[in-house]
């Protein structure tokens, strides 16, 4: 089975000696599974933007981007959480590899423009994914993290793709047999103030009609968006669902909210 991993964002330990999510993809990979994991590091990029005294700005879960910004995200991502996840694995006794988007161009991408009338800056929207190096680790046995930085298609630079826009277009470009976005809630709420309101399954549709409804908020937004994008670009399933221990195994099984064409 090879499956697409989102972690990031606050569920995420980032190389932690206790992480019960890394122990989970180490056991995956020991058993032959082959996994990609795509990661963020927002939390770590806010606090180095913050030692910077560099304002920190979101719209619609999206970090704006000016050139102080993508200079921190790719010193973070790149050099500190990437690294850290990979030391991490080889603790656990797996076989992994970092690497980012730009390298063998695995993720291509184009300026995003603005948002609610404000410059992104150098937010990348991915525009073309060449799987051919995550594909030959895959295929050496080893586990591919993966640090969502693009290269810009029309300049050669480089862009801040979301980390989630970035694993659901990498989880269709690879055939993904599941895409699983872990995240620090139990899954997509019909109700955001009510944890118990977790929605068990979604058609391509019904998560349109979310998303165009305006009931999803913040960084649940590119996830779903991703999501959608995994599904129909190739992806067999994908699936939201919370961090902790056995997470990936569970959402296998559909907990979580399951989304499909």
């Amino acid at each position: 089975m090879l499956i697409v991993l989102k972690y990031g964002g606050n569920a995420m330990a980032a190389g932690d000696a206790e992480d019960p999510v890394l122990d989970e993809v180490a056991a995956l990979a020991t058993r032959g599974e082959r996994v990609v994991l795509v990661h963020g590091g927002g939390p770590q990029i806010d606090a180095e933007l913050h030692a910077k005294a560099i304002d920190e700005v979101r719209i619609q879960g999206l970090r704006v981007t000016g050139a102080r910004t993508r200079d921190v995200v790719e010193y973070v991502l790149c050099g500190t959480v990437n690294k850290a996840l990979v030391r991490a694995l080889r603790a656990r006794g797996a076989r992994a590899v970092g690497i980012s988007g730009q390298d063998g161009n695995l993720l291509g991408a184009r300026r995003a423009g603005s948002l609610g009338g404000i410059d992104l800056g150098y937010v990348g929207e991915v525009a073309a994914v060449d799987p051919a190096a995550p594909r030959a680790l895959l295929d050496s046995g080893f586990i591919v993290v993966v640090a969502p930085l693009g290269i810009d298609v029309e300049t050669g630079g480089v862009l801040n793709c979301n980390a989630d826009t970035a694993a659901g277009a990498l989880a269709g470009a690879l055939g993904a047999d599941a895409y699983v976005v872990l995240t620090n809630v139990a899954g997509v709420r019909r109700d955001t103030s009510d944890p118990d309101s977790v929605i068990s399954q979604l058609s391509v549709a019904e998560a349109e009609a979310l998303l165009a409804g305006g009931s999803l908020t913040d960084g649940m937004i590119p996830k779903m968006r991703a999501a959608i994008a995994a599904v129909r670009s190739g992806a067999r399933r994908a699936v939201v669902a919370g961090a902790g221990y056995g997470s990936i195994e569970a959402a296998l099984r559909g907990l979580g909210t399951e989304l499909v064409p």
